[in-house]
């Protein structure tokens, strides 16, 4: 009378539930598992640095106070340890963390992905702002050194090639640029790689102009620095043409006449010899007339993201398929994808 009845449902082979309820709570649980902090490392090489604004002491102590208050409302992604059986390594969430630890919690919320690589914290940190240029231009640098492509990292990480290419240029900063950059007076990466540009071509008047303290540096002031140096150096090449027509005390071999003597424009030749001008030879008007076709510097002018630009035909592109493009509006320099770039015209420069 005491035997257990069979159960109609045919449970008999699965055994004794028993052993299963016993187990630890982490492995019956399809939700987020509370995971003890003192088994969870950080990534040494997470892309946020200690030097990120997010890591500094104020920062941790809101969210720590936040968390103190009600808890960590989202939960912390991590990964099995390689190494250490037993322990995990954060994907996602060091600022949680460290949070928590501040608050005095004793466990926190988490979800285990092992299915990770380390674009996996750019990507999210990047769709957040939470990386610094600098710490953007480290990621970019440790995969170069990898052997990845310039457009291979930026498919990955979901950004321009301009965008891998400017932020490759902070790797190897030129040292009046770099200390403004390291010393946080310009975080713009555009106005950064402006500066570098500029200072390629003119490095001691960007040198000096850099050690004006008082200065905003903005796009804006680089654009008019750059104009200010294109037409100083334009003048220069001017007065040095005009120069170049006196030679004092140097014969010429054709005309026997010094230099000293102003050489005659082709109009003031033209106006003393009109009464002995001849017809020009055929061939030299149609070769004439012929030249009048070709375009003695073209300009490209495209139209990007709605707004006028040109191509930037000296500098050559990192692959195929790809420019550099100027905005007309503030000079604005980047490569970019052809496919986004729409021909206006064709012009005379």
């Amino acid at each position: 009378m005491n035997a257990k009845k069979k159960s109609s449902l045919g449970l008999e082979s699965i055994g004794d539930l028993s052993e299963l309820l016993d187990q630890p709570e982490i492995t019956k649980s399809f939700g987020p598992l509370e995971l003890a902090l003192e088994l969870i490392d950080e990534d040494p090489d997470q892309p946020r640095t200690a030097e990120n604004p997010g890591f500094s002491s104020e920062s941790i102590a809101e969210i720590g106070q936040t968390i103190k208050d009600r808890g960590v409302k989202s939960p912390i992604s991590v990964r099995e340890h390689p190494e250490i059986e037993g322990r995990y390594i954060i994907n996602h969430g060091a600022r949680r963390y460290r949070g928590s630890k501040w608050a005095g919690k004793k466990t926190i919320p988490v979800f285990i992905d092992n299915d990770y690589n380390h674009a996996d914290q750019v990507i999210e940190n990047l769709q957040r702002n939470e990386l610094t240029p600098r710490e953007i231009a480290d990621f970019i640098g440790r995969e170069l050194a990898m052997g990845k492509k310039k457009g291979a990292i930026a498919k990955e990480i979901g950004k321009s090639a301009a965008f891998v290419t400017q932020h490759v240029t902070l790797l190897d900063l030129p040292e009046p640029i770099a200390l403004i950059f390291n010393t946080g007076r310009v975080r713009d990466v555009t106005v950064i790689n402006e500066l570098v540009t500029v200072y390629k071509k003119n490095p001691s008047e960007v040198e000096t102009w850099l050690d004006d303290d008082s200065l905003d540096l903005t796009r804006g002031s680089v654009k008019l620095l750059r104009e200010y140096l294109d037409d100083k150096k334009r003048q220069q090449l001017e007065d040095q043409d005009s120069d170049e027509e006196y030679y004092p005390d140097t014969v010429d071999t054709l005309t026997d006449k010094t230099d000293a003597e102003p050489v005659k424009t082709y109009t003031e030749t033209v106006d003393r010899d009109e009464e002995h001008e001849t017809e020009e030879p055929k061939h030299k008007r149609e070769e004439r007339e012929n030249d009048s076709d070709k375009l003695k510097k073209a300009i490209v002018r495209v139209l990007h993201d709605g707004r006028i630009a040109r191509l930037v035909l000296s500098r050559r592109p990192t692959q195929d398929g790809y420019a550099w493009v100027k905005y007309d509006d503030d000079g604005n320099e980047f490569e970019t994808d052809l496919d986004r770039v729409q021909l206006i015209a064709v012009l005379e420069g």
